[in-house]
């Protein structure tokens, strides 16, 4: 027996199963990252998107915040093979709860691609949380209305700067800025799902941003099977029980017909 099949069958018997994602999961469907070679900070100044820029200068935030949206969003990248495979094992019922770093929704697509494709009898109930939040959502400022990115998008590029709510309120994107904190309760959530969990996965994040980089550390604390599936090495390896450095959209899917099976 593998690697691989041991963590399958580690999965099987679980009573509760939990996945972190980070950007290397998203980036075979084009989603650039953000550091790294070639990152989109290498591009972008990171500064310019600050929560305090909004505050003071939201025309010129929301200027750049088009540029920035195209970059990352522009080719209308769509869930693939390692974001489909996670949400057929929540369908089956042996994945409790993705929480992703990643802002680009994809898998809430491929949950209702997955729900879609199943018929009407689907029983899909996996937790998603967004721990940075959604870029394709914006929030009112004043008022709290969230709807749809792309209009307001279309909105801003089109020189209607800064897009506002019919309430008069600036929108702000619906992910964290810097200078903001994470949401608590979903920070919290997360930290409660490592703790609980029996199997955690670890997939496409470098482990190097906190505070979701300690998550698989504390389900390693309290006895959890930890595996890590990431191209380049992270912090966490030394504690994992199974680490693969290999591509997310060849090991998920396999992982998921063993799980299946």
């Amino acid at each position: 027996m593998d690697d691989l099949e041991s963590l399958a069958d580690d999965i099987r018997r679980a009573d509760t199963v939990v996945a972190l994602t980070g950007a290397g999961i998203s980036a075979p469907s084009g989603v650039p990252t953000f550091r790294g070679d070639d990152g989109i900070w290498d591009r972008f100044d990171e500064g310019q998107f600050a929560y305090g820029r909004l505050q003071r200068d939201p025309a010129g935030f929301w200027d750049d915040r088009v540029a920035l949206q195209q970059e990352l969003f522009g080719d209308d990248p769509e869930p693939n093979a390692a974001h489909n495979a996670l949400a057929a094992m929540g369908r089956a019922g042996t994945l409790e709860a993705i929480c992703t770093q990643n802002t680009d929704g994809l898998h809430g697509a491929a949950a209702d691609t997955v729900v879609a494709g199943a018929g009407d009898d689907s029983d899909d109930d996996t937790t998603i949380l967004e721990l940075h939040g959604n870029a394709q959502r914006v929030r009112c400022q004043d008022c709290g209305h969230r709807r749809d990115s792309e209009p307001i998008i279309e909105r801003a590029a089109a020189g209607d700067l800064p897009p506002t709510c019919d309430c008069g309120g600036v929108f702000k994107p619906d992910v964290v800025l810097f200078g903001e904190q994470l949401p608590g309760a979903a920070i919290q959530r997360a930290r409660s799902l490592a703790r609980e969990s029996d199997v955690f996965l670890a997939v496409g994040s470098s482990l190097s941003v906190q505070p979701a980089a300690s998550l698989p550390r504390l389900a390693a604390e309290t006895g959890a099977t930890v595996g890590v599936v990431n191209l380049e090495s992270t912090p966490c390896d030394s504690l994992a029980d199974v680490v693969y450095r290999e591509d997310v959209t060849t090991v998920l899917p396999r992982l998921r017909e063993l799980v299946t099976e």
